[in-house]
Formats: C-alpha cells, structure tokens, sequence
C-alpha cells in the first residue's frame, strides 16, 4: 500500500510508520520541517514540505494522485507551553485549518480515496464521570469544541465516499514523550502523586495499543467513524499514581496542587484536572484485542525494559 502520513515525526508518528514500514508499506511523509523528518524517518519512501498557509506544494497533490491511504496526526501539542490567545489559535489552526488543507489537496488530487484516518482525543466528551462511549453526549469547552471541528473537517471526502475513521485518543503512556514522562522525575525523587485532587479520571492507554489501533484501522475495511483509543480500565488519577509509585516502589503522596498548574498552563490547566471515564466499546466491538488491558501491566512493561 502507499501511504501518506502528515505529522510523522511526533510521538505516534514515529512508532506507526516504522511498523507500516516493517509492514513492506509505501510510506510518504508530509512535514513542515524535512530535515527533521528525514532524520527521525529516514526509511520513509519520499518525505514532502507541507504548510497549512499559502498555495498547496505540487508535490503534495502528485503523492495523493495514487495513495491508498492518508494519516492525519498532524496538531500543536496542547500543554507545550500556557494558554495564550496565540497558542489557543494554533492548537486550534493546526488540527482544523490543516486538516481542511489536506482534505482540499485530496480533492485537488481527484484521487477517490478509499481510507482517511486521523487522530481526534477524548477531550471532545468534556469531564464527567459517567461511562463515555462513542455516541456519548460531546462537550462544550474549548478543547471539545476544537476536536469536534477537527473531525468534520474531513467531511469534504464524503464526495468520494472515502471511509473515514477519528481515532480519539486518550492519554498516551510512553516513556518518550508525553504525560508518563513529565510524572517519572518527581516520583523518581519521591515526591510524586497526583495533579489537584487526583479524582479526575485518567484514560490512559499505552502506546503500543495506539499503533496497534492505526494498524488495525488501516487493514480492517469495516472500521469507520468514531474509536475510543482508550484502555478498557481507566482509572482516576489517583488510582494511576498508586499503580505507579507501585511499579517505581516509591509513595505516591504528593499532590500537585490545582492553582499550580493554572499558574503554569492558564485555562490550559483544566485539560489536567478534569478528564472522563471514556471506554473503547466501538474498538472492542470490531474484535479488537487490546495488548494492555491494565495500568500495573503497562507500567511494567515501559518502565522494565
């Protein structure tokens, strides 16, 4: 298959197209930053200069011409630095401007695309405490609003009835990059637990299942629409950080308190403190088998290598 892959070269990008390559996959990547791309992917087919301002790189529409499937992972990371006006505008622009870019270039292309799929987050539910599946009511702040317009700016490929598929993913747990990272070094020194009051709840899922869910969304034509890319056990955020300070054999006592973290993100904060009790029922439903199905085995496994 040749597959087309914007924003390759973050965490999942990383890990997903070194297994399509394994796989004998054709991988193209699209990317503002080539020399980076090549670096971190030097295995990839092609590697292609992508921006979601200004005029679409020819390039760019000759690679859709005869892709089989399209990856869209591209998106500012959302706690990367405080919640100003400016970086609300780019978490925004570059999950929804350029998922709009990419889906006119496939349209320019006039290649009928048979697969779309993208990344999209648990964020779009909101907090609650409820059990979260699919067709759970979405919520009204601004990260849910942005992962609604994130997924229905594909939309346009309904044209060429390309099956469509938003992975919302859940807290990725890699030792990498990423939240499991940022926790290590206080726990490490012993004075690790939970942010706030530690009752938010935490869905988790490790890193290898997130790939494994791209994979398996690439070869099984029945999957569409909305995944929860979640574990089947989330946890509260206090409930994660027992498990950890288990694994680490170090306490778990030392909570980060709230009006800390809202003087370090803004209203960027809330991500952190708040979460939902979001439960991959589509993914299980499609008889998709998770590798890590609880925190103390996910733990072990990325913290024993």
């Amino acid at each position: 298959m040749k597959i087309v892959i914007a924003g390759a070269t973050g965490l999942i990008g990383k890990a997903l197209t070194k297994k399509l390559i394994d796989n004998g996959e054709d991988v193209i990547i699209f990317s503002r930053n080539i020399a980076k791309s090549k670096e971190l992917i030097p295995n990839a087919k092609d590697h292609i200069e992508w921006r979601i301002n200004g005029s679409t790189n020819p390039q760019v529409i000759d690679a859709l011409k005869d892709a089989d499937a399209v990856i869209n992972l591209a998106g500012e990371n959302v706690l990367s630095r405080r919640w100003t006006k400016k970086h609300k505008e780019n978490i925004y622009n570059s999950r929804v401007k350029g998922t709009r870019k990419l889906t006119e270039a496939i349209l320019k292309s006039n290649n009928p695309l048979k697969t779309f799929i993208s990344a999209s987050a648990v964020g779009i539910y909101g907090s609650r405490d409820s059990e979260t599946f699919e067709d759970s009511e979405t919520g009204n702040d601004f990260l849910a609003n942005v992962v609604k317009d994130w997924e229905s700016a594909s939309s346009g490929l309904e044209k060429f009835n390309t099956r469509r598929v938003h992975l919302r993913i859940g807290i990725v747990l890699s030792t990498d990059e990423g939240a499991l990272k940022k926790l290590l070094l206080p726990f490490k020194l012993f004075v690790g637990g939970p942010l706030g009051n530690g009752k938010q709840w935490f869905p988790w899922i490790h890193i290898n299942d997130v790939v494994e869910l791209f994979l398996y969304s690439i070869y099984n034509s029945a999957l569409e629409g909305p995944i929860n890319t979640a574990s089947p056990n989330p946890l509260r955020m206090k409930e994660f950080c027992k498990v950890l300070g288990k694994t680490m054999k170090r306490p778990s006592i030392f909570n980060v308190p709230s009006v800390a973290l809202k003087i370090l993100f803004g209203e960027g904060g809330d991500v952190l403190l708040t979460g939902a009790k979001v439960l991959p029922k589509r993914a299980v439903d499609f008889g998709y088998k998770f590798k890590f199905e609880n925190a103390e085995k996910a733990l072990e496994e990325l913290l024993n290598k």
